[in-house]
């Protein structure tokens, strides 16, 4: 914490910025290329965050929409969000080496999602129409799976049977409006059954309960976060909900409008669970130089958790070492 005498502060938010599955992700794509050379495909972004996409593309990374876009024998990744069975089967068909990137926590509602389409129950999943999350654990039983995209999306809802039914979610969104969603199903679905532990992942609730503790006390709160990152969007969301007075996403400092800083006297700051933290440290020093120089870190979690690499690059990078010993 730095004290100044300018009465203008910035509360910054802890946890921020990269959770395990990012971390894992970014790490998986970086030993790729070290292992492998370049370049290396990539399906959709790795992460949903601009400065990360572009800085993995400078050491050769190649990101791509389809399978079919990677040329036969190459290496491909598939991104943190998952992907459908469909899309490792195409993969195979054009003998692509995969490595799946896919966050340990998504992974987990894939595994709940097949195992009920198994005991044949109707799935309610809840999440963002188009995500690529949404898409790959759809894709995992699409006979079994509806999708219900927030709250005023229930009443469409329709089951075969209403005392076989259990809800799952994208693991990115907003913990207040999911409990509100599945609030308003259970009134019209009062057996409707629970996953078996909390499918929202530790650091999207971590982020946005720090940003709940420092809201109200915020003229303005700005998050560093990518506009196609669904768990950044919701912590502006979280923002305003909590009380702040106005809330702002930006990917880079140079975004950030003097307009929002003229009448502030705190400044909330935190990032999504895919933005590095040297993107936080550059909005620091811009608000530094407008006068915000009392900084006071508010923690409310400290996060430990990492996930090991996959296990594909882990055997060729153990493979590797032993043919240099």
């Amino acid at each position: 914490m730095t004290t100044s005498g300018t009465g203008k502060r910035v509360l910054l938010a802890k946890p921020r910025g990269y959770c395990a599955g990012v971390d894992r992700a970014v790490q998986t794509v970086e030993e790729a290329l070290k292992l492998y050379g370049v370049p290396i495909y990539v399906r959709k972004q790795i992460v949903h965050n601009k400065h990360v996409v572009q800085t993995l593309e400078a050491k050769g990374a190649i990101f791509v929409e389809e399978n079919e876009e990677v040329p036969e024998g190459a290496t491909v990744i598939f991104s943190a969000h998952g992907v459908a069975p469909e899309v490792h089967e195409q993969a195979k068909q054009r003998s692509l080496k995969a490595i799946d990137a896919t966050c340990p926590l998504v992974t987990k509602v894939h595994q709940e999602a097949k195992r009920f389409a198994a005991e044949d129950y109707d799935i309610l999943l809840i999440g963002h129409e188009g995500h690529e999350e949404v898409i790959g654990t759809s894709g995992e039983a699409p006979e079994h799976i509806q999708l219900v995209d927030g709250p005023e999306d229930v009443d469409r809802i329709t089951v075969r049977d209403p005392n076989k039914v259990v809800w799952l979610s994208q693991t990115t969104l907003s913990v207040d409006e999911t409990m509100e969603t599945v609030a308003r199903l259970k009134k019209r679905l009062p057996m409707l059954e629970s996953p078996p532990s909390d499918d929202i992942c530790y650091a999207t609730s971590n982020r946005q309960y720090v940003v709940k503790e420092i809201a109200a006390e915020c003229d303005v709160v700005i998050v560093v976060g990518s506009r196609n990152s669904s768990n950044s969007v919701r912590l502006v969301e979280v923002a305003l909900d909590a009380g702040a007075r106005a809330g702002h996403l930006v990917d880079f400092a140079d975004e950030i409008d003097d307009a929002w800083l003229a009448e502030a006297r705190t400044v909330g700051l935190t990032s999504g669970a895919s933005v590095p933290e040297d993107l936080v440290q550059e909005v620091l020093t811009h608000l530094a130089q407008r006068g915000f120089t009392d900084v006071e870190e508010v923690v409310t979690a400290n996060e430990r958790l990492t996930f090991s690499l996959p296990q594909e690059l882990r055997r060729d990078m153990k493979a590797a070492e032993a043919a240099r010993a």
